[in-house]
């Protein structure tokens, strides 16, 4: 058997010219405003091309970059700052932060209602109670990618390695949300590859390179791999991925594969919190 690739660069073209269209065809330019601390290189590209990427979608940019040594007042009060601004639908404040500030009063300034990342505890309450709101961008794009491959997510069993807000615990949400059975495995899951091979769907979001080999993966299951990560010999993700392309049905790969979606997902949250703001007024 050789696995499906899931191309999750086309995809997000596909829903970025969405994106383009939802807004041309109405009166309303979405505004999402970046924060980024410091000049860390890594950061510094991604939110440059979530910016380009928005601008060329007809999202309005907002842009704020504030040294590396900026105060916890002085970020909250620009998050404040944004909060207030009608012309600001969403607000990225782009981790990781300096150490020297606190992530969470951070994240928990910034208004549910334009927190396009789904960080906020009203976010993740939202989620949880599987009520309307905005979701985190990485989980909501592994469930496009499933949908758009054709895998029906009701009935199955899913598995999900990792239980980061950022992603583990969110996507064991919105599979929940679906009809999937779903277990959550982390570091502390023992013999983790009798849990894996369980699974329909295998969502690898662990952080470490190439955890997941073939041993782990239900023959014609979908795996999806969050993880990236820059070694000696270039780029790779959390799931061996030749090993898995020889046993799963579908597969992500890394670079291509989850990460494009997660800037997609970005603009349609934007757009999603536009229009709600624009309603309420």
């Amino acid at each position: 058997m050789t696995a499906t690739l899931i191309d999750g660069k086309e995809l997000a073209g596909i829903l970025r010219r969405e994106v383009a269209n939802r807004i041309a065809a109405s009166a309303i330019t979405p505004g999402l405003a970046t924060v980024l601390v410091g000049d860390d290189p890594a950061s510094g590209i991604y939110v440059a091309s979530k910016r380009r990427l928005s601008v060329a979608a007809g999202i309005r940019d907002h842009h704020r970059h504030l040294p590396s040594d900026v105060t916890q007042g002085e970020l909250e009060r620009v998050v404040d700052e944004l909060n207030s601004d009608a012309e600001v639908d969403g607000i990225l404040v782009q981790l990781p932060l300096p150490a020297h500030l606190d992530t969470a009063a951070v994240i928990a300034r910034i208004d549910p209602d334009k927190d396009v990342d789904g960080l906020t505890e009203v976010s993740a309450g939202r989620l949880a109670l599987n009520r309307p709101g905005l979701q985190p961008c990485t989980p909501s794009g592994v469930i496009r990618l499933l949908d758009w491959v054709g895998v029906d997510i009701k009935g199955t069993r899913a598995v999900v390695v990792g239980r980061s807000d950022l992603v583990g615990r969110p996507q064991a949400q919105l599979l929940l949300a679906r009809d999937a059975t779903v277990t959550v495995c982390h570091r502390y899951t023992t013999d983790l590859a009798s849990v894996t091979r369980t699974a329909d769907i295998l969502v690898v979001a662990a952080g470490v390179p190439r955890l997941v080999g073939a041993q782990h993966i239900k023959p014609g299951a979908a795996v999806i791999d969050v993880g990236i990560h820059r070694t000696d010999d270039g780029l790779c993700g959390d799931v061996d991925f030749d090993a898995a392309r020889q046993v799963a049905g579908f597969v992500t790969p890394v670079p291509g594969g989850v990460g494009p979606m997660t800037i997609a997902s970005l603009l349609q949250n934007t757009v999603t919190a536009a229009e709600l703001h624009r309603r309420r007024r």
